[in-house]
């Protein structure tokens, strides 16, 4: 049995330019503040992002393969891997991680849906995490982007 988050907001930018947004090293090194990015925009590539001073050594590394690659509506990573100060989540999960980018009439909305983390305890803290995180990532893309909506 897993558990997964579902967020979603209305942005005054179109799917293009989000889907863009998603895809560009540059771009989520700004709204994320990775930093150091690496994208391979493609099916099957890869989709990894650092943060932390020391490139040798980072604070935090999580890496995806993109198993869709679906401009601009969609993008599917799966294959996570994630780090924190070199170690490893203290659970074992089949996690995926789905953009899903639709025009609205105000520009278009963005929907994420992670899911596969554990119901068990030992996952509790990273879900609590990753919760708290999405609200900060849409935020980081609004102030990237420059709008209220």
């Amino acid at each position: 049995m897993t558990r997964k988050h579902i967020h979603e907001e209305e942005f005054g930018i179109s799917s293009d330019e989000m889907f863009h947004l998603l895809i560009t090293p540059s771009k989520i090194r700004d709204w994320w503040g990775a930093a150091r990015v690496i994208v391979l925009p493609e099916e099957n590539g890869t989709w990894m992002a650092a943060w932390g001073e020391n490139e040798d050594n980072p604070d935090y590394i999580t890496a995806f393969t993109i198993s869709a690659f679906e401009p601009p509506n969609r993008l599917l990573f799966t294959d996570a891997k994630y780090t924190a100060s070199g170690e490893k989540l203290p659970f074992e999960a089949e996690m995926i991680t789905e953009f899903a980018i639709k025009d609205n009439e105000i520009g278009c909305v963005l929907k994420v849906n992670q899911e596969g983390f554990p119901s068990d305890s030992s996952a509790d803290e990273y879900f609590e995490g990753c919760k708290k995180g999405w609200t900060d990532t849409f935020a980081g893309i609004r102030k990237s982007i420059g709008t209220s909506l």
